[in-house]
């Protein structure tokens, strides 16, 4: 599948503000179901200077700096990406999840040393009994892994009501468990602290979702979202990605752009300013299929 993925960010502030630097991870990541084909990252007003690294996760990241008066930015990050389907899964043929669990600290080979940093708590994802005791009904002795994955993510979909409202990216995960409300990022959260609350090591992945219009209706341009979702390590199934807001095994309507320990590492984009005063914030994103 091959998309144009056009992702703007605006900003407008209530004052003049004389300085601003920012972080952001808008580039796809590369994988071996995804390639990225051409990426351009336009800023107005003109950054001083722009420079993109490999972050510790591996994800490309762009930083840059206005050192000129500004009453608003712009950010516009235009992709190119193609991304091959998900070879087929059998969940029943996965390890057992207390085998898997139990090898993570116990495995030297590269990908499970990995796989270890992802089981440890991080800044928006602490695991707690509370977590493990709601994770524990879809895991009895022996169920395999991705069985179990699967399970969780389901009851996570039909448990939890979506609602842009109810939270802010500042939300603890205890109150969006408490609440039963949120957004995708909330219940990637959720999810990973209930895996990593049982020695499971999952980790947080940012990215789109293709939007599909009902029948006979055109596709909506600008209508896609940024999204957020999940991935467990299984052992010598690898990391298996789970989409709990629509209850999904991530496929070719998904495409990534870094993944981290949690949304703190991977923000799309993230900043600070002098002066400014109150702000607001529109972002716009658009997943366009190239192939129909």
């Amino acid at each position: 599948m091959k998309y144009k993925v056009t992702h703007t960010t605006e900003y407008q502030y209530g004052e003049l503000t004389a300085v601003c630097h920012n972080l952001v991870h808008l580039t796809p990541r590369r994988s071996a179901r995804q390639r990225c084909q051409d990426f351009r990252l336009e800023i107005s007003p003109e950054p001083v200077h722009v420079t993109s690294r490999q972050d510790y996760f591996g994800n490309q990241s762009s930083y840059f700096s206005i050192q000129q008066s500004h009453q608003g930015l712009s950010v516009t990050a235009s992709s190119r990406v193609t991304i091959a389907p998900v070879e087929s899964i059998e969940e029943s043929k996965s390890p057992g999840w207390e085998a898997t669990r139990d090898e993570l600290p116990s495995v030297r080979t590269p990908e499970w040393l990995d796989a270890c940093q992802y089981v440890f708590d991080s800044p928006c994802v602490k695991g707690s009994a509370e977590l493990a005791a709601y994770a524990a009904e879809s895991f009895p002795a022996g169920r395999p892994v991705l069985e179990a994955v699967a399970d969780l993510n389901r009851r996570i979909h039909a448990d939890f009501r979506y609602d842009p409202q109810a939270t802010s990216v500042t939300t603890p995960i205890h109150e969006v468990f408490q609440h039963r409300h949120g957004v995708c990022q909330d219940f990637a959260h959720v999810a990973i602290g209930c895996l990593r609350s049982l020695g499971l090591a999952a980790r947080y992945v940012s990215g789109y979702l293709r939007t599909i219009p009902p029948p006979g209706k055109p596709r909506l341009v600008g209508a896609d979202a940024s999204h957020a979702w999940f991935a467990v390590y299984a052992g010598t199934f690898g990391w298996i990605d789970f989409d709990p807001t629509n209850n999904l095994l991530v496929d070719t309507d998904h495409i990534t752009l870094a993944w981290g320990r949690d949304y703190s590492d991977v923000a799309p984009v993230r900043g600070v300013f002098v002066g400014a005063g109150h702000h607001t914030m529109a972002v716009s994103v658009d997943v366009e299929p190239q192939d129909e």
